[in-house]
Order: C-alpha cells, then sequence, then structure tokens
C-alpha cells in the first residue's frame, strides 16, 4: 500500500482489516466485486475486457481494465503515470490475490466463509 500512496493510517486500517470479498457475474456479463469491511465497503462492476474509471478504496482515480488469462482473473489500474496489477486466482481452494507495483508485490488471501 505504501508503494502505490496510501497514508500511514489508512494502511495500519487495511492491514487490521478482514475483507469478505463476493464475485458475482449477471446474465449480462457484467462482473461485481464487492470488498466489505467493518472499515468500509467498496463494490466495482465491469465487463471484461473493457476499460473503465474507477475510484480505489484509498480514493485514487484510476483507468483500470481487468481481464481473464491462464485462470487469473488481472487487473491493471493506471493513474497519474503509475501503474499497479492485481491478479486473482483459486489456488488450493482459496483465493490468491497479488498486487504488484514495480518491484513490490504484495499477496493477500481469501478463505471461503461458511
Amino acid at each position: 500500500m505504501k508503494a502505490i500512496g496510501v497514508g500511514f493510517a489508512t494502511r495500519q486500517m487495511g492491514n487490521m482489516a478482514k475483507p469478505n470479498l463476493v464475485i458475482s457475474v449477471d446474465d449480462a456479463g457484467m462482473v461485481s466485486m464487492k470488498s466489505e469491511t467493518t472499515f468500509k465497503t467498496t463494490e466495482i462492476k465491469f465487463k471484461l475486457n473493457e476499460e473503465f474509471d474507477e475510484t480505489t478504496a484509498d480514493g485514487r482515480k484510476t483507468k483500470t481494465l481487468i481481464t481473464c488469462a491462464n485462470g487469473k482473473l488481472v487487473q491493471q489500474q493506471t493513474w497519474e503515470d503509475k501503474t499497479t496489477t492485481l491478479e486473482r486466482e483459486i489456488q488450493e481452494g482459496k483465493l490468491t490475490a497479488k498486487c504488484v507495483m514495480d518491484d513490490v508485490v504484495a499477496v493477500r488471501i481469501y478463505e471461503k466463509g461458511a
């Protein structure tokens, strides 16, 4: 989070958050990704392979493109001449989310709730 410019207090809150991530697809192919925590709830809606404007949980205004490749949902965010890539994939029954910015890599693992 520091690499993308998130402030200290927000990083501390984000590190403590245990998000509930819900991904769904409607009949028209519109994908919804909703992340819920006691701190904040965010949701983005998009179609694969179509760029859209996104306001991230930390307030960045990005141009975002989400694709599906090799079993991974790949999200590329671009803002202020910066780019970050988020890769989400199922590994061993868990959703692994990897965020890459320059030489910084962060990984979060989601386990299916009851």
